[in-house]
């Protein structure tokens, strides 16, 4: 990549070459790309250039403007000195009157440069720009210094004064105003007593009359009492001093860098090759970049990169592990305290460790890759206050959320992966120290209705499907019609039947579930009256169909109440105006109902209805507590499960009683990828979510 005739900033438009030594190489390069001239002889030329940039009048002279350049600021720098905080009334004041002094020497050093070299250029717009602003500045926070002075000698004076006068006047003239006040209050009581004003009006009144009655008193305090003014007076003008100084230095900083950023840069690089040679140490390529706050934050990452993340891919600190090759070996050939599980866990942290390792060095690779690129377009690099500045205006959401991503990685991907990896493994009851990789073995077995889990998996999976529909179907049939129910204006005692609804919903749920498998188990008070309905001993726990169908009847006792909820609260924002258009038009109540009702109610709650499907999907208390997946017949369902057991009741039988995880973890994902697809398909049909 060669030289560009021109260079440009970072509204990208186009500046001439001031650097002549740099525009005669742009000029070769260009006429090379073009093809115009001999190609040898331009070579030729452009390597003698090269050879001979000592001696070019153009590096010379701005050899000799840098030399006198150094020696001016060194002369500037031993005048600060000078500029004690004890000669001005602050630190501040101190400070800035060595700047103006320094912004004076600037804009007479560099005026007669400025077309010698765009850095010459903006050193003397930047003080230009101080001159402009610096003067109102000081003057500014001198006045505000003397008025601070002289307020504080008023005070100290008003202090001395007598004090028992004025507090006398104070009191009476706020013992005036309280009597005014309270006139107010009776005469507002009165016509409110009177209906002559409603009672929100009445209220709003009074908190005018405390409001006014509390502005009046301090008035008088600061009227009377040359003490309370003159305190005020005095905090608000320290508080000016504290803050203003901060405010105008921001905007001559920003002004400062509006500059920056319309003043292009001519570098001599051609590639960027500091981020690829420094893309191993994050830190350096900004060091080279003369960026030092970047470049001390990408150290840091560095440190955490060579100091924590790579030792431990490779093994180092790890509880005892072997790091990512861990995660491979699974502890094989280790000793017998050694179990695979642990070496499989560390390798994912391991994993995820390089992971990050990987991402903070192209993220620092991509910085500093950027930044050259831009300087060789012409675009000088931000300093610390535009770093700022664009850190707080588009950095703060990645600033927000990284906290929240590396919890998310530790606490929520790292168990996923654990689940993944498993089912790939043979870890069971024969297996639980050591276990091996073994592929879809697992996936096979369930798919293809062999072994331990497989057998039983198509039959609890229909189950699980059709309680799925049906439990969740009716909950939300039943929540929505008492919930229309008791919407009507004819229906009385709301509150009452409100209450009673959301009875299920208030009582925990694993009392009601207790209380029902009490109640249905054998001279149980449900157990009697099936009994003698039927005439015979009827033991629902020992039923499937019976079993089944009081559980998914439960769970529409128990799913109904938060249905009703959400209905209740969605009829309640529709307005009457849509119903009574209807009725004009002919519309009948069932049409209004099918026409209006539902698909309002379905369009606010179709996301959260969808979720009940999914919580149903894996409700494991309701079947675990009312019969512990029961009744058990081994030659359908085998020796791990019964009839009434979820696909997610299985999991825990297969996993923590039966010790079958891997088995286990490959079910858990089959159910997981279902459940992803069938929400995404249910959020993505929704109309919630389509018009949002």
């Amino acid at each position: 990549m060669g030289y560009r005739l021109h260079v440009y900033d970072e509204l990208n438009r186009p500046y001439e070459r001031k650097n002549l030594y740099l525009r005669e190489l742009a000029e070769i390069d260009e006429a090379l790309a073009e093809k115009r001239g001999d190609a040898a002889e331009l070579k030729a030329r452009r390597h003698e250039l090269i050879k001979q940039k000592k001696d070019h009048p153009y590096i010379q002279k701005l050899a000799a403007a840098k030399a006198a350049e150094q020696q001016k600021l060194k002369e500037i720098r031993a005048k600060k000195q000078s500029f004690k905080a004890t000669d001005y009334h602050s630190k501040t004041l101190a400070r800035w009157a060595y700047e103006l002094y320094e912004a004076k020497e600037h804009e007479k050093f560099y005026k007669p440069l400025r077309e010698l070299s765009y850095d010459f250029e903006l050193a003397y717009l930047a003080a230009t720009t101080k001159l402009s602003r610096l003067p109102a500045m000081i003057a500014h926070q001198e006045d505000l210094e003397v008025q601070k002075e002289a307020l504080e000698e008023a005070l100290a004076k008003a202090k001395k004064e007598p004090r028992e006068p004025i507090a006398q006047a104070i009191a009476k003239r706020i013992e005036e105003l309280k009597a005014t006040s309270e006139a107010e209050r009776k005469k507002i009581k009165e016509l409110h007593r009177t209906r002559q004003i409603s009672t929100k009006a009445y209220k709003n009144k009074l908190g005018q009359i405390k409001r006014a009655e509390s502005e009046e008193v301090s008035t008088a305090k600061s009227t009377l009492d040359p003490v309370f003014r003159l305190s005020d007076q005095l905090k608000n003008i320290r508080h000016h001093i504290k803050t203003d100084p901060q405010a105008k230095e921001r905007v001559l900083q920003s002004d400062i860098s509006d500059i920056r950023r319309r003043s292009p840069v001519e570098t001599e690089l051609t590639s960027p090759w500091r981020a690829y040679v420094t893309a191993p140490l994050p830190g350096l390529g900004q060091l080279l970049n003369k960026q030092y706050y970047k470049a001390a934050f990408f150290f840091l990452l560095s440190l955490l990169v060579y100091g924590i993340n790579i030792p431990y891919v490779f093994g180092k600190h790890n509880y005892r592990g072997d790091g990512l090759a861990g995660l491979i070996g699974l502890a094989a050939g280790k000793s017998r305290v050694d179990r695979s599980i642990i070496f499989m866990i560390e390798g994912i942290l391991a994993l995820f460790l390089l992971i990050f390792a990987i991402v903070i060095l192209y993220l620092s690779f991509r910085d500093v890759l950027k930044v050259e690129r831009d300087k060789i377009k012409g675009v000088r690099p931000y300093n610390y206050f535009e770093t700022k500045k664009l850190i707080s205006r588009k950095g703060f959401p990645y600033i927000v959320s990284l906290p929240a991503l590396v919890l998310i990685v530790f606490i929520v991907m790292v168990p996923i992966m654990s689940t993944i990896l498993i089912s790939f493994t043979n870890y069971d009851p024969q297996h639980q120290s050591k276990f091996v990789w073994t592929g879809i073995a697992n996936y096979k077995e369930i798919f293809l209705g062999r072994g331990v889990a497989g057998g039983p998996f198509w039959h609890i999976l229909g189950w699980t499907l059709l309680w799925t529909a049906g439990a969740t179907t009716l909950a939300i049939a039943v929540g929505f019609f008492l919930s229309l129910l008791v919407h009507q204006d004819r229906v009385r005692g709301k509150k009452i039947f409100r209450t009673i609804y959301l009875l299920p919903w208030a009582v925990p749920a694993f009392i009601t579930i207790m209380m029902f498998s009490i109640m249905f188990s054998p001279g149980g008070p449900l157990a009697d009256i099936l009994e003698s309905i039927l005439g015979y001993p009827f033991n629902v726990k020992n039923s499937t169909s019976a079993t089944r169908v009081v559980l998914i009847l439960l769970q529409t006792w128990l799913g109904s109440a938060y249905v009703f909820m959400l209905s209740t609260g969605v009829l309640q924002g529709i307005s009457s105006d849509l119903y009574e258009a209807a009725h004009i038009d002919g519309a009948s109540p069932f049409q209004q109902v099918t026409k209006i009702t539902i698909p309002l109610v379905l369009y606010r709650t179709a996301p959260l209805l969808i979720g009940q499907y999914t919580f149903n999907f894996n409700n494991f208390s309701i079947i675990h507590l009312f019969n512990g997946g029961g009744p058990f017949n081994p030659a359908k369902y085998g020796n791990i499960a019964g009839s009434s057991d979820l696909l997610i009741s299985y999991i825990y039988k297969l996993t923590i009683v039966k010790n079958y995880q891997a088995i286990g973890a490959a079910i858990t994902i089959v159910v997981s990828l279902f459940l992803l697809l069938f929400t995404w398909i249910g959020y993505k049909n929704s109309k919630a979510f389509k018009e949002n």
